[in-house]
């Protein structure tokens, strides 16, 4: 489980002086749930997840992860958490299995287990076609599916999604929603921060509306819809958000 507590980053910039990424943000996410993080850009889901991921550290509040305090115990939270991040790059000259692998053994995996972990993300991913080609040579769907298989291949209990199908097509972005879907059903904890509504509405069982830095509404589909009195997510976010988040988002 994810329980955020009044969690709170607050950058200073010389020119722009103090800047409230993430303020007094709280929420929860259960086993066998996906909770749907949306925002514009530079809303502070970014920042709320590399929190969470313990990459950055509050400046007040916290949360637990997997039962792990993010401040007290960065090192079981991460063991416990697979973070697909938009910023993370693939070194090319390795193929997918040696890339798999190589974070596999990271996390503590024996050879073995790193074999068949591979194999399996292998076949749920449908990597075997590119599985011993260098990463150099790959679409932006093949790195994105590796990229998910590095991230799960020690098959943590929490699940965090950056926007996991933005610039794949068609048919790859399904077969992530798909795997997601799948990662649910699986009893994993999963938070899935992306910009396209139609994936929020087949994926998440809560959503949560982040806007500047603040979480403005929280619920289901059908408890958001009633709040708003439109059924549509993009109209919902809108009307959370307010005018100045329209064009933004």
């Amino acid at each position: 489980m994810i329980e955020a507590r009044n969690l709170t980053k607050v950058f200073r910039d010389k020119k722009r002086g103090e800047i409230r990424a993430v303020d007094d943000v709280s929420f929860t996410c259960r086993p066998g749930r996906i909770y749907g993080l949306l925002g514009a850009n530079g809303a502070g889901k970014t920042t709320t997840l590399r929190l969470l991921a313990t990459l950055l550290r509050p400046t007040a509040g916290g949360a637990t992860v997997a039962g792990f305090d993010i401040v007290a115990e960065p090192e079981r939270v991460r063991a416990s958490v697979g973070f697909l991040a938009t910023s993370t790059a693939l070194y090319g000259r390795l193929t997918a299995r040696e890339t798999i692998a190589y974070f596999g053994r990271l996390n503590g995996l024996s050879d073995a287990a790193v074999a068949a972990r591979v194999a399996r993300l292998a076949d749920e991913l449908d990597l075997h076609e590119f599985l011993d080609r260098r990463v150099e040579k790959f679409s932006t769907g093949m790195k994105q599916k590796t990229s998910i298989a590095r991230t799960l291949v020690h098959d943590p209990a929490v699940l965090i999604f950056d926007e996991p199908t933005i610039g794949l097509d068609v048919m790859t972005a399904r077969n992530i929603v798909r795997f997601v879907r799948d990662c649910r059903t699986r009893g994993k904890t999963v938070i899935y921060s992306t910009h396209v509504m139609s994936e929020v509405e087949k994926l998440c069982d809560l959503v949560g509306i982040i806007h500047h830095g603040r979480l403005v509404a929280e619920g289901s589909l059908a408890e958001l819809g009633e709040r708003y009195g439109v059924q549509d997510m993009e109209e919902i976010f809108i009307r959370a958000v307010g005018a100045d988040g329209e064009e933004a988002a």
